[in-house]
């Protein structure tokens, strides 16, 4: 694990196929809530995707043991074979990355993410794949490669040559199905709201948008309807914010919804984003030069109509208020 460091700091963003059902949403939280120095900074459940997402930060040996026992809660209460929603998955734990955080590097993360794998695969008897910078086959560094065919596909194919997980059993977990850890830098995940139900319109402004079909560096995007909210969603994942920052982003979005005659309801953060990221925002929105961290925030937060906007939204501030600083 990582242990070169005094004191190494990690992030985890673990992906939950749950987001209807708020009680076992809470038994996850309160998993993660267990273990004295992890601390969980943000939840974000959604019923449509039927997905939850929390922000867990601290010392690497205490956020691994608050992981698993999340993972051990999650199999018990999550049952794939009859899970379903708009986002695709594999797992009742989908996706668990470590994010290095201070002085922790990449590298470290990378052993803790494999140290983390191997574990769960062995307690639990669990298919554990590998991705991102913790991956040990090229075909395997993008989620999107391992989630292909999604848990149907993948329960059929997991015991054929290429798709046999990196730890545990070549079978479904019964009840769990798979999951992937990985190790990467900061990514925010981050949805886009338009004033449209027009499905379409999402689809053709996240293929226009994202990187694969040549459009914003480091950009991932997806469109969704939100049946809650009666409106077409432009999902993304910005994998680096110092080559497109939220306001390129959302302009960029903008821009193509306008083509249509359509505006921007609201943007939506999913977890935490750093500072930087906000203050980026900021200035682009004409911020004055000394205006205080949090109000930084709430400067950006205007700029992309983000819902709910507040200071604690910045995974910096999140963290000094969890550690009592």
């Amino acid at each position: 694990m990582c242990h070169d460091t005094a004191v190494a700091l990690v992030e985890s963003v673990p992906n939950v196929s749950e987001g209807r059902r708020i009680a076992i949403v809470d038994r996850l939280a309160a998993a993660l809530e267990s273990v004295p120095g992890a601390h969980l900074l943000d939840r974000t459940s959604d019923a449509s995707h039927n997905r939850s997402v929390f922000t867990i930060a601290g010392e690497d040996g205490p956020v691994a043991d608050a992981l698993e026992r999340l993972v051990g809660v999650a199999l018990r209460e999550i049952d794939m074979e009859v899970q379903s929603g708009e986002h695709p998955r594999i797992g009742s734990v989908d996706v668990v990355p470590f994010v290095p955080l201070g002085d922790t590097t990449l590298d470290d993360c990378v052993g803790l993410a494999r140290d983390f794998g191997r574990r769960i695969a062995v307690r639990y008897e669990l298919p554990v794949y590998l991705y991102a910078a913790a991956a040990t086959r090229p075909d395997r560094v993008r989620l999107a490669d391992l989630r292909r065919g999604q848990y149907e596909g993948l329960k059929a194919e997991i015991a054929t040559r290429g798709r046999e997980p990196d730890f545990g059993p070549p079978r479904m977990h019964p009840r769990g199905g798979a999951t992937c850890v990985g190790a990467r830098p900061f990514l925010i995940a981050w949805n886009v709201n338009l004033a449209s139900d027009d499905l379409g319109l999402a689809k053709r402004i996240a293929h226009r948008v994202r990187e694969s079909s040549g459009g914003l560096p480091a950009v991932q995007a997806k469109g969704f309807f939100i049946e809650e909210l009666g409106c077409a969603q432009v999902s993304m994942n910005l994998l680096d914010v110092g080559r497109t920052p939220l306001w390129a982003a959302w302009e960029a979005v903008r821009g193509e919804a306008a083509q249509d005659g359509v505006e921007l309801a609201e943007s939506e953060l999913i977890g935490l984003a750093p500072l930087a990221a906000f203050g980026a925002v900021a200035e682009r929105a004409g911020a004055p030069p000394d205006a205080t961290p949090e109000e930084r925030v709430l400067a950006a937060g205007r700029y992309l109509k983000l819902r709910d906007a507040s200071p604690l939204m910045a995974l910096e501030l999140r963290l000094a208020r969890a550690a009592g600083g």
